[in-house]
């Protein structure tokens, strides 16, 4: 097949375009460069099956396509902050621009929502039947309503044109390729640890995520987009929870670091708790996560680690 990948140079989607290549796929992959980076597919470029297009999908973009995994969006808050009107559109517009590309060619499309559709939640764990609790105008709204619309948009343009798609919501994932500076616990923490400055914990540490690795998280794409059993929507995410200070704790215990933690105040509008309920993903997928967080932050830390190497090595040169 003819795969499409959009926001394919980013954290997610440049092991997802591995992957379909390793699966035996044609991928074109697609991205304006915002947050994806093309160092993240430079052991890609090369492949006689994997073509890079510089665009931006707010644009319409005329291309013939067996699927679509439609992944273009700024997702950490520092990242879809910086300009909310652009991460409205790329959201809005940029998924009408995929489904109509995917009516024209009769492509199956699959959506990549976001755990953030459920806000801050008044339920615990999230199930997929929850409506959320979102703050329609606050700073994260650009982020969490975008995606709200944009599954909206998906089950419509499957209801009134029967576009086939596939929606997945996306709850925490980390790993190597995530950008030091993307604004993300896992990244922040591993980075300052890294670095021996204070650790900083917004709020007392006491709210929760779930932590999902990256191999985990793009094998349960791969299932969703191949299977028949259902549309959607789908919670993607480890089911473990953990609190904000645990995951500090780990950290400094993984990285031998002697950072200090510090508290800051907690963000407007950030969730108290985030934890997925995986039973749907478990019956239609015969999928849950297989990487524990020790081990995936042992393989996150070493892939910082190196690349602080390396940019420490960089500096010293040019100066």
């Amino acid at each position: 097949m003819r795969v499409l990948v959009t926001g394919g140079a980013g954290f997610i989607g440049s092991f997802l375009c591995e992957r379909l290549l390793e699966a035996g796929q044609e991928v074109i992959c697609l991205d304006n460069f915002f947050t994806g980076r093309k160092k993240n597919l430079d052991h890609l470029r090369d492949h006689r099956d994997f073509e890079l297009v510089r665009h931006d999908i707010t644009e319409p973009v005329l291309l013939e396509v067996d699927r679509i995994y439609n992944l273009a969006c700024p997702a950490s808050p520092v990242h879809y902050q910086y300009n909310p009107v652009k991460t409205v559109k790329t959201s809005v517009m940029g998924t009408i621009n995929m489904l109509g590309l995917a009516k024209r060619v009769r492509a199956r499309l699959l959506q990549a929502s976001t755990s953030e559709v459920y806000g801050d939640p008044t339920i615990h764990p999230q199930t997929e039947d929850y409506w959320g609790h979102v703050n329609p105008i606050g700073p994260r709204a650009c982020y969490d309503e975008g995606k709200r619309v944009a599954e909206t948009l998906c089950f419509d343009y499957h209801r009134q044109n029967r576009v086939d798609i596939r929606v997945i919501r996306i709850f925490n994932t980390y790993g190597p390729r995530m950008l030091m500076d993307d604004g993300r616990v896992v990244s922040n923490f591993i980075v300052q640890a890294l670095a021996g400055k204070d650790i900083t914990l917004y709020g007392d540490g006491s709210q929760s995520r779930s932590f999902c690795y990256v191999d985990d998280l793009v094998r349960g794409a791969m299932l969703m987009m191949d299977q028949e059993q259902t549309i959607g929507p789908v919670n993607l995410g480890n089911p473990v929870e953990f609190t904000i200070r645990e995951l500090a704790d780990l950290v400094l215990e993984i990285t031998g670091s002697k950072s200090r933690i510090i508290s800051a105040p907690l963000p407007q509008d950030d969730p108290t708790r985030r934890q997925p309920d995986i039973t749907r993903a478990r019956e239609a997928l015969g999928w849950e996560p297989r990487v524990q967080l020790r081990e995936g932050l042992e393989k996150t830390i070493a892939y910082f680690d190196a690349l602080l190497a390396s940019d420490e090595v960089h500096r010293v040169r040019m100066s």
